[in-house]
C-alpha cells in the first residue's frame, strides 16, 4: 500500500513541472519604428530582442492547484523576472468600465510622417542677436503590420520621390515609442541633413526679421531616452491616443513622471553664412562645434477626453528640470567653454483618434524641445513628428470568440 501512494506522489511532483501554455491578456502596448534605409540591421536586430520579451509577455502568470494525496494544495509562482514584467507591462487591475482591451491578434495601418526640427543660436553680447535654422518639413509614408504589441513596417520619403531632395544629403531618424498601462519608453536617433535654411534673424541691422536662405553648415546628431510612469494606470490609457492598442471608454487623466537623458553633437560652420550676417554677427556666436549632455527629471500631467462615442482626445504636457553639461569650442582666436547649469525643457504629446474595436483612424503629435541659456550665449533645438494613419484590426483573439 505505501508503495502504491509512493508511485502516484511521484506522478503528481512530475505533473506539477509539465505547466500548459496558456495565452496571456493582452498587454495594451505598441513598438513603433520609424526606419530609414540605413537602418535595415537595426531593425532585424530588434526583431531578433523582441521575441525572447514577447514570449515572456505571452507566458503570464501561470498557476496550477495540485490536489495531492493528503488534500493539500501546492502552487507553481513565475519566477522573479516574469512577476516584475507582469507588474508592469500587464497590470491585472485595470478598470475595464474605464479603459476597454484589444479583441484583436493583428492589426494592418497606412501612416503617413511629416517631420519638424530647428536649431537657434544667440548672444546678449554686446547686443542681442539670434539665428534660426530649420529644414522643409520631410515627409514619409508606409504600410504597418501589427501583431499584439509590435508594428513594424517600412516607409519611403515622398520627397525624394518628387525630386525635392536632389543633391542634397538626406538625414537619418530612428524613433521608437513604447507606451504600456504603466510605462512608456522613448528611444531616438537623429542626424540632420545639409538642407537648412535661414529662417529667422533678430538683431541684424539692415536684414529683415524674415531673411530667408539656404545654409549648408550646420550638421547635428542626436540621440537620447526618455522613460516615464503613468499614475493612475488603472483608467487613463496612453496606448489608447497612441498606439490603438486599447479603447478609453470614459475620460480620465493622470499625473506623468519620468526620466530623461540625451546626448547633442552640433558642427557650426559660421564661415558659410552671408557675409551681411558674418561681418557683423556677435564673436560669443562664432562657434565650431557644440557637444552637450542633457539629464533631466520630468513631472507632468495627460488626460484624455472622450468627447463621443468611439472618439478620444488626449493632450500631454512634461515640463523637465533638465541638468546639462556641455563644451563650447569656438574659433582659434577664443578659448574653448564648458558650461554646466539648469534649465527647463519641455515634451508635448497630443491626439485625436476614432476608434471602435475593428477599424481606427487618427492623428498624432509628439514634440521636444531642449534649451541652453548662458549670459553671452543661448542655443535651443526642438522636433517633432506629426503622424496621420489608418487601419484595422482581424482575427479574433480566443477569448472573445463566440462559441458554437
Amino acid at each position: 500500500m505505501g508503495k502504491s501512494v509512493d508511485i502516484e506522489n511521484k506522478k503528481m511532483r512530475k505533473d506539477v513541472n509539465v505547466l500548459p501554455h496558456r495565452t496571456a491578456q493582452p498587454i495594451g502596448t505598441l513598438a513603433y519604428w520609424h526606419i530609414d534605409t540605413l537602418l535595415i540591421g537595426t531593425l532585424l536586430l530588434f526583431i531578433c530582442l523582441s521575441f525572447p520579451l514577447s514570449s515572456f509577455a505571452q507566458s503570464g502568470e501561470i498557476e496550477k492547484t495540485v490536489a495531492v494525496a493528503d488534500s493539500l494544495q501546492t502552487k507553481k509562482r513565475p519566477n522573479g523576472f516574469i512577476r516584475a514584467f507582469n507588474y508592469l507591462f500587464n497590470p491585472n487591475d485595470i478598470d475595464t468600465t474605464y479603459i476597454g482591451p484589444n479583441r484583436y491578434n493583428y492589426a494592418l495601418m497606412l501612416d503617413h510622417f511629416t517631420n519638424y526640427e530647428y536649431y537657434a543660436i544667440g548672444s546678449n553680447t554686446p547686443e542681442s542677436q539670434r539665428l534660426r535654422f530649420s529644414p522643409n518639413p520631410r515627409n514619409k509614408i508606409g504600410p504597418y503590420f501589427g501583431w499584439r504589441w509590435i508594428f513594424l513596417g517600412w516607409s519611403i520619403d515622398t520627397d525624394g520621390l518628387y525630386g525635392k531632395q536632389k543633391g542634397k544629403r538626406k538625414g537619418t531618424e530612428f524613433d521608437l515609442s513604447l507606451y504600456s498601462a504603466k510605462l512608456g519608453v522613448d528611444i531616438f536617433y537623429r542626424r540632420t541633413g545639409n538642407d537648412y535654411k535661414i529662417h529667422k534673424v533678430t538683431g541684424f541691422d539692415d536684414i529683415a526679421s524674415d531673411y530667408s536662405e539656404s545654409f549648408d553648415g550646420l550638421k547635428v546628431d542626436m540621440k537620447g531616452l526618455n522613460l516615464f510612469y503613468v499614475f493612475n494606470y488603472r483608467r487613463f490609457s496612453y496606448p489608447a491616443a497612441f498606439s490603438q492598442s486599447t479603447n478609453q471608454r470614459r475620460s480620465a487623466g493622470s499625473m506623468i513622471a519620468g526620466f530623461s537623458i540625451s546626448t547633442h553633437d552640433l558642427n557650426f560652420d559660421y564661415t558659410r553664412l552671408p557675409q551681411a550676417i558674418q561681418g557683423s554677427m556677435n564673436e560669443d556666436m562664432k562657434v565650431e562645434h557644440i557637444k552637450y549632455t542633457n539629464i533631466s527629471l520630468t513631472f507632468g500631467y495627460a488626460y484624455n477626453w472622450v468627447f463621443a462615442r468611439n472618439w478620444l482626445a488626449c493632450l500631454s504636457l512634461t515640463p523637465a528640470v533638465a541638468y546639462k553639461t556641455s563644451r563650447i569650442e569656438k574659433i582659434e582666436s577664443q578659448t574653448n567653454d564648458w558650461y554646466k547649469n539648469f534649465n527647463i525643457d519641455f515634451i508635448l504629446r497630443a491626439g485625436v483618434v476614432y476608434n471602435n474595436s475593428k477599424y481606427f483612424a487618427g492623428t498624432s503629435f509628439v514634440g521636444r524641445s531642449y534649451d541652453y541659456y548662458r549670459d553671452n550665449f543661448s542655443m535651443n533645438n526642438g522636433f517633432g513628428t506629426l503622424q496621420v494613419y489608418a487601419g484595422f484590426n482581424f482575427y479574433l483573439k480566443k477569448q472573445y470568440k463566440k462559441k458554437k
